[in-house]
C-alpha cells in the first residue's frame, strides 16, 4: 500500500492475527499458578487465602499496566508497549524457572515473597490486551469493531485455558521445573511472531515518517482508516475518562473478561478442594471453562455488530446471574458443570460486546478508554480470588461455592446500571441496535 513517498507495510488481516498471536501467549501468565497451586500450597505452607493471592498476582500487574500501556498506542501505534510487556513477562517467566529449580523441595516457604514478585512480572504479558485490542481496532472501521474484538479477545483468550490444560499434564510428566522452561521457549516464539508480522495503522506510520498529525490523518484516511488518536498519552486517559460510559464498560468488563481471569485461576482449586477431583482432571474442567468463554466469545463477535453491543450485555449478564445463584448452592458435580458453562458463555459474549462498545462511544480516544476499560475492569482477576479464597478459610468446604454469591452480586450491580444508564436510544451512537 502506497500513499505519496511512504509505502504503508501491513495489512487489516496480518496485524489483527499477530496481535492476537502475540496476545495469545501474553495472557498464558493468568494460568501460570491455578494448575500448581496446590502443589507449591504445599511446599510453601500457604492457606487458601495466600493461595488465592498467589493464583491471582499476575492478574495485579496484568490490570493496572492495561491503563498507561493502553493509551500509549494512541501515540506509538502500539508495537513498542507491546514488545515492552512482552519482554517483562519473559524476565518474570525465567525469575520463577530460577527460583523452583533452586529451591522447590528445600527452602519454598521462605520465598513465597520471590514468586509472587516473579509472577508479577510475568503478569506483564495479560496487559497485552488493552494494547493489541486498541492496536487492531486502529485498522478497522466502526462496523467492524465486533468482528475486531472477537477474534482478538475470543482466539487470544483460548490460551488460559490451553495452559490450564497442558500444564497440569506436563508437570506430572516432566515435572514443575522443566515445564516452566517449555513455557519460556513458547513465549519466545510468540514474541518473534508479534515482532515480524505485527504493524501499526497507516496513521501512526505516517506519523513515524514525519508527517504532521494532519497530514497522517488526511493520508491514512484516504488507505481506508476510520479511527484516530486524538492528543497525547495523558489526553487520551483524560478524553476517555470524561466519557459516562467508559465507566459504565469498565463495569461490565469488570464481572465479565475480570471474572473470567479470577476463575480461570481459581477453578483448579475449587474443583480439587469441593469435589476431591484430581489434578489432570481439575486442569480439563478449567479449560473446558477458560476454551469455551474464548471460543463463543470469537462467535459473538458478528453477533455484537448485527444485534448491537448493549443489548449483549444484558442478555449475557442475566444468564450470568442465573449460573452464579446455581454454583453458589450446588452441591451436586454436574449441576455445577452446567452452570459453569453457563458462566462461560455469559463472560464470553459480554467480554466481545464491551469492546464493541468501546469504540462507538469513545472514538476520539479508543487507547485511553481500552486502558481504563481494560485495566480496572480486569482488576478483579486479581481482587476476586484472594476474597473467594478468604470465605473458602472461614467458611471450609462450602465456601467454594460460596463464593460465587460474588458474581451473582456484580451481575446484578451490571443489569440497574445497564437499565438506569445505558437505556436504547438514550445515547446517539453509530451502533445501528441502539439508534
Amino acid at each position: 500500500m502506497e500513499n505519496g513517498a511512504v509505502k504503508i507495510k501491513g495489512n487489516q488481516t496480518l496485524s489483527l492475527w499477530s496481535c492476537t498471536v502475540g496476545f495469545f501467549f501474553g495472557i498464558a501468565a493468568v494460568s501460570l499458578f491455578g494448575p500448581t497451586a496446590h502443589k507449591l500450597g504445599v511446599v510453601m505452607g500457604l492457606s487458601p487465602t495466600d493461595i488465592g493471592v498467589l493464583v491471582a498476582i499476575p492478574s495485579l500487574s496484568g490490570s493496572l499496566l492495561r491503563i498507561p500501556f493502553g493509551a500509549w498506542v494512541d501515540t506509538s501505534g502500539g508495537k513498542k508497549p507491546f514488545n515492552i510487556l512482552l519482554i517483562l513477562a519473559f524476565i518474570g517467566i525465567v525469575g520463577l524457572l530460577w527460583v523452583v529449580n533452586a529451591y522447590y523441595h528445600r527452602k519454598m516457604e521462605g520465598n513465597y515473597p520471590l514468586v509472587l514478585l516473579f509472577g508479577l512480572l510475568a503478569g506483564c504479558g495479560v496487559a497485552t490486551f488493552s494494547v493489541g485490542m486498541s492496536q487492531a481496532s486502529y485498522w478497522f472501521g466502526q462496523k467492524q469493531q465486533g468482528y475486531v474484538s472477537g477474534i482478538f479477545g475470543g482466539v487470544g483468550t483460548l490460551a488460559p485455558g490451553f495452559f490450564a490444560l497442558v500444564l497440569p499434564i506436563a508437570i506430572e510428566h516432566i515435572g514443575l521445573g522443566d515445564s516452566y522452561v517449555a513455557w519460556t521457549f513458547i513465549l519466545i516464539i510468540g514474541t518473534v511472531i508479534y515482532i515480524i508480522f505485527t504493524k501499526n495503522a497507516p496513521y501512526f506510520q505516517y506519523r513515524k515518517k514525519g508527517l504532521s498529525p494532519e497530514e497522517s490523518k488526511e493520508k491514512a484516511a484516504a488507505d481506508g482508516q476510520e479511527l484516530f488518536p486524538n492528543g497525547n498519552i495523558m489526553q487520551s486517559l483524560s478524553i476517555s475518562a470524561k466519557v459516562p460510559e467508559t465507566w459504565i464498560l469498565t463495569s461490565l468488563f469488570f464481572v465479565s473478561f475480570g471474572g473470567f481471569l479470577a476463575l480461570t485461576e481459581w477453578y483448579p482449586d475449587f474443583w480439587r478442594q469441593y469435589y476431591n477431583i484430581d489434578p489432570v482432571m481439575a486442569g480439563i474442567l478449567t479449560a473446558g471453562f477458560s476454551m469455551l468463554s474464548a471460543i463463543i466469545r470469537a462467535f459473538a463477535g458478528p453477533s455484537a455488530d448485527k444485534f448491537g453491543g448493549r443489548n449483549l450485555c444484558v442478555y449475557s449478564m442475566v444468564v450470568m446471574l442465573i449460573g452464579s445463584v446455581g454454583m453458589s448452592f450446588s452441591h451436586n458435580f454436574v449441576l455445577s458443570v452446567i452452570c459453569t458453562i453457563l458462566i462461560a458463555a455469559a463472560m464470553g459474549v459480554n467480554s466481545t460486546a464491551v469492546f464493541k462498545l468501546a469504540p462507538v462511544y469513545i472514538p476520539k480516544a479508543v487507547g485511553g478508554a481500552s486502558g481504563w476499560i481494560g485495566g480496572f475492569g480486569a482488576l478483579s482477576g486479581f481482587i476476586l480470588p484472594p476474597v473467594m479464597g478468604m470465605i473458602a478459610t472461614k467458611y471450609g468446604k462450602v465456601g467454594y461455592a460460596q463464593g460465587f454469591q460474588l458474581f451473582t452480586i456484580l451481575s446484578v450491580i451490571n443489569l440497574i446500571i445497564l437499565w438506569l444508564f445505558m437505556k436504547p436510544g438514550k445515547h446517539k451512537t453509530t451502533e445501528k441496535a441502539q439508534i
